[in-house]
């Protein structure tokens, strides 16, 4: 049987970031398994094809997720839509596609799948989410509570889901945004299941409780997080990473239930062509 061939996708423009350590170091628990390469799409413009790998996770990165016309934009965007048409075909072996983050807010906005929009402050630290109906019986999210815990940094958010367009596709919203009442402001999707093989959320699955806590105790960041957020923020989030029920399940969950269900799915089929 060939290797299953996975391709992740650095959205983060050089921008140094823990996400990428995550998501390798997720990846590293399947590599007797799976065969993976890093590209750099937006500092180097390195894009995939779609034929020439399995798997694809598109990480979080920083900047503006709205179309720019920047030279990277065409040939990521032909990818995911090249995926899509693959798995279109009923014969086809399966491909299956994870979107993290800003890579998530783009192919929301790129399918017209809701709002896209800056928020009014930057959402920082660790927070609960809520499962729709769908995320309780979903593959993935089905294996947690309601409400799970995610770790959570964005300046741009996805709101007002379309519910033709996500009919006319047949995804489906797994997770919205805690519920504040006090504030009126929409609530984020947090999560959507694209296409039976291609799902992404709007928050970073990837974060581990152990690497987010060493790294926001150093006394830069410390220092950093608490004259931007407050001190009361700052415990409250140290206090969460210590908690192995909040976003370490969460990490233990949603990527590793994505790749363990694509894994499975394309074992079959490559047995099932030799």
């Amino acid at each position: 049987m060939k290797a299953i061939r996975l391709a992740i996708l650095d959205m983060n423009n050089g921008h140094p970031n823990q996400g990428m350590r995550c998501i390798k170091a997720i990846v590293h628990r399947y590599r007797y398994v799976l065969d993976y390469d890093v590209f750099d799409v937006r500092a180097k413009l390195e894009v995939p094809g779609a034929a020439d790998y399995d798997i694809f996770i598109s990480s979080g990165g920083p900047g503006d997720p709205r179309k720019l016309g920047e030279a990277w934009e065409a040939p990521f965007y032909a990818l995911i839509d090249d995926i899509k048409a693959h798995n279109a075909q009923p014969e086809a072996p399966r491909k299956f596609a994870f979107f993290i983050c800003h890579s998530f807010q783009m192919v929301t906005n790129h399918w017209n799948l809701g709002r896209l929009h800056a928020r009014k402050s930057m959402s920082f630290g660790t927070f609960p989410a809520h499962m729709t109906e769908a995320g309780q019986i979903d593959p993935i999210f089905g294996g947690l509570s309601d409400p799970f815990w995610v770790a959570d940094f964005r300046s741009y958010q996805v709101t007002e889901p379309d519910e033709a367009e996500l009919t006319a596709l047949g995804a489906e919203v797994l997770a919205i945004e805690k519920e504040r009442p006090h504030v009126l402001l929409d609530r984020a999707v947090m999560a959507i299941r694209f296409t039976p093989e291609m799902v992404g959320t709007q928050f970073h699955p990837e974060a581990d409780a152990p690497g987010m806590l060493k790294h926001f105790q150093k006394e830069e960041k410390m220092v950093h997080i608490i004259n931007e957020y407050g001190k009361d923020k700052y415990a409250q989030m140290i206090n969460d990473l210590r908690r192995p029920d909040l976003i370490e399940r969460t990490n233990r969950t949603v990527i590793p239930g994505f790749l363990d269900r694509a894994i499975d799915t394309l074992k079959g089929e490559l047995v099932t062509a030799e």
